[in-house]
């Protein structure tokens, strides 16, 4: 039924969808606990805020954990960070640290770039961008909340390397992976939706999180700005971005669409992208979101599935594996976190409600 709907609503009760039709944990679940404490800090609701905690603090010892790329995901990943830096899991402290700590030992390729850590692949030096959005807003984090400049360096660092290994120098966007094809040596095909968005995420957190003139955060600007240019030039009439960005014949993905919106928010709230120019784009994709990705029972579609270099011999990481091995279905558990992220950046940015009709642009 149409009518007007806070985006913060929006939010929260997409959350609550995740809880009833998966268990919120391994990646997406804690994608989506990092925009349930962002959102519960923005709101001050003690229901979310205390949601958050309880769930966030059962990290790292009271929970049955699933097995992991990245340690940080032990102890609550970005949203335990995010607690701990504002105050709300001071007992938190003992064990961020720990796990920063972990992260800078992670094993790292040839370019000091976080690699794939089981043992067996380990000589094969795989890398991927989705490291960038589990360790880069972790590691700003955690070297904020306690005082370690260290810990943000690593996580810049990180963030840095990967664009300068995965950025397409045509087009300004982000390949996926290298060390996963037949030629180990090859990178991705793709300009994976998601993947720009675990990118960019990297790049929108610093900026928020680091003050001004920080060195970091400057270049962290600069690289924002290269990125959103390319972005806007394939975004689509429904205000979405496709499974493989440059490819027109590719079918619109929700989460790399919710990811890219985030940032994107994040640039025009801190001044970094002109507001002439990126507010249609931000709002179109907000808009998009609400009519083409949700339902009104606030399930999600169009969102791929895990993908790290799909298909199979030759076809491996080939743009066609990007577009026919993968398939997006309906709460698929990556869409939640993005576009929560997505709606509490409507809300900071002033979109504190959207005409809520979900469905009303699906083909």
């Amino acid at each position: 039924m149409a009518g007007m709907i806070n985006t913060t609503d929006i939010a929260y009760n997409v959350f609550c969808r995740f809880q009833q039709t998966a268990e919120v944990k391994s990646y997406p679940g804690l994608l989506a606990l990092y925009a349930l404490a962002q959102l519960g800090d923005e709101t001050k609701e003690s229901l979310i805020l205390e949601k958050a905690k309880a769930m966030l603090t059962l990290y790292p010892d009271r929970i049955e954990h699933p097995r992991y790329n990245f340690e940080s995901y032990r102890v609550g990943g970005n949203g335990r960070a995010y607690l701990v830096w504002h105050g709300y899991d001071p007992e938190g402290r003992g064990v961020l640290r720990e796990f920063a700590e972990t992260t800078l030992a992670a094993p790292v390729d040839r370019d000091g770039i976080q690699c794939m850590p089981q043992k067996e692949r380990l000589p094969l030096e795989q890398v991927w961008i989705d490291v960038v959005t589990a360790t880069t807003p972790f590691m700003v984090m955690a070297g904020l909340a306690l005082g370690e400049d260290k810990y943000i360096d690593y996580g810049a660092e990180q963030c840095f390397k990967m664009y300068d290994l995965f950025e397409d120098s045509e087009n300004h966007l982000l390949h996926q992976s290298r060390g996963f094809m037949k030629d180990v040596r090859e990178i991705s095909h793709d300009h994976w939706s998601r993947g720009n968005g675990w990118g960019i995420v990297g790049l929108a957190d610093m900026i928020q999180y680091l003050p001004e003139g920080d060195k970091r955060r400057t270049e962290a600007e600069a690289r924002l700005r290269r990125h959103c240019e390319a972005l806007k030039r394939y975004q689509t009439v429904r205000g979405l971005w496709r499974q493989s960005i440059a490819c027109d014949l590719a079918w619109e993905e929700s989460s790399g669409t919710g990811l890219i919106a985030y940032a994107i928010g994040i640039g025009l709230r801190c001044g970094v992208l002109d507001e002439k120019e990126y507010w249609p784009v931000f709002e179109k994709a907000i808009t998009g979101l609400v009519e083409s990705c949700l339902n009104e029972d606030f399930s999600t579609e169009l969102s791929c599935h895990g993908c790290l270099c799909p298909g199979k011999g030759d076809a491996k990481g080939t743009l066609q594996a990007y577009l026919c091995d993968v398939r997006a279905y309906r709460d698929e558990p990556h869409s939640y976190g993005p576009i929560m992220l997505a709606m509490l950046e409507a809300h900071k940015n002033g979109m504190k409600q959207i005409e809520w009709n979900p469905g009303r642009a699906k083909v």
